[in-house]
């Protein structure tokens, strides 16, 4: 799709140009008695600085309209080429940018993110009701993922601290550590900013567990610090993975049919493929 600021520089020199190619061909039929077909074509060699010399203007307003086509049409000709050109790359830059950032979301689900889902999953108040939104199939529109994130957007996240393994999520964390940095140092996570809050808050996560020497035996206060911690990761990995999701189906179905197969939301799913 194009940019807001792409479109009104297409639609600016398209219409300049069209303008110039209407006053061309009909300044021509006036003034040189050309045909449409000829005062047509002679406009557009002339725009495009060709100049096949099988017709000239004879009268001298010809000639003036002439130059005026050269200075006017020339310079509108090449910007709307240029412009079309440079949105069609960008266009691609675009696309290939796109397609490396699904690769580092991938890899850091594939690795890291739907394991941590299911450590704050499995400790959630109110499981079923986000497994009753994320309950995906092969069905699932554009508007069934609208519908999913906006009922997200209510979901309280309350984790229950005293059903996770504290010690199990710091060393699963630990283990990550060095795939966090390098996702952390990607120059394409930087153009997604709610996936680089995400990698942040899993760090943060990570510090936290990490600094203290022991997890048995602490007081309300710093269990319920944790607990936020924990939220905070726990709500974007579930924004994000959905949003993930969305675009293997889009992009990538046989990605899409691993990503059903294992969701963590889904007590049902098996990643053995079942005859029918």
């Amino acid at each position: 799709m194009f940019s807001r600021t792409e479109k009104t520089r297409l639609f600016v020199y398209l219409t300049i140009f069209i303008l110039v190619m209407l006053t061309g061909t009909c300044g021509f039929m006036l003034v040189e008695q050309l045909s449409l077909a000829d005062a047509a074509y002679f406009t557009i060699v002339t725009i495009a600085t060709v100049g096949y010399g099988d017709i000239s203007p004879a009268t001298a307003a010809g000639k003036g309209l002439a130059i005026v086509l050269i200075i006017a049409g020339v310079g509108t000709f090449v910007s709307l080429l240029a412009n079309a050109t440079e949105i069609f790359l960008d266009r691609r830059n675009n696309e290939i940018r796109l397609q490396k950032l699904q690769m580092v979301i991938g890899l850091f689900f594939s690795e890291a993110g739907t394991g941590l889902i299911r450590f704050f999953a499995a400790a959630d108040c109110h499981g079923n009701e986000l497994a009753q939104i994320l309950t995906l199939d092969n069905n699932w529109s554009a508007r069934d993922y609208q519908q999913a994130l906006k009922e997200l957007e209510g979901h309280l996240y309350k984790v229950d601290v005293e059903c996770i393994d504290l010690d199990r999520l710091r060393a699963f964390l630990g283990e990550q550590s060095p795939l966090l940095i390098r996702l952390l140092e990607s120059p394409y996570i930087l153009e997604h900013e709610s996936f680089t809050d995400l990698l942040i808050a899993v760090m943060h996560l990570k510090e936290e567990l990490q600094h203290r020497e022991t997890l048995d035996g602490l007081p309300e206060s710093d269990t319920d610090h944790l607990c936020g911690d924990i939220r905070r990761a726990y709500a974007q990995l579930v924004r994000q993975w959905l949003l993930y999701v969305q675009q293997l189906q889009r992009n990538y179905p046989f990605l899409y049919s691993l990503a059903l197969r294992t969701n963590p939301f889904d007590s049902g799913a098996s990643v053995v493929i079942q005859a029918p």
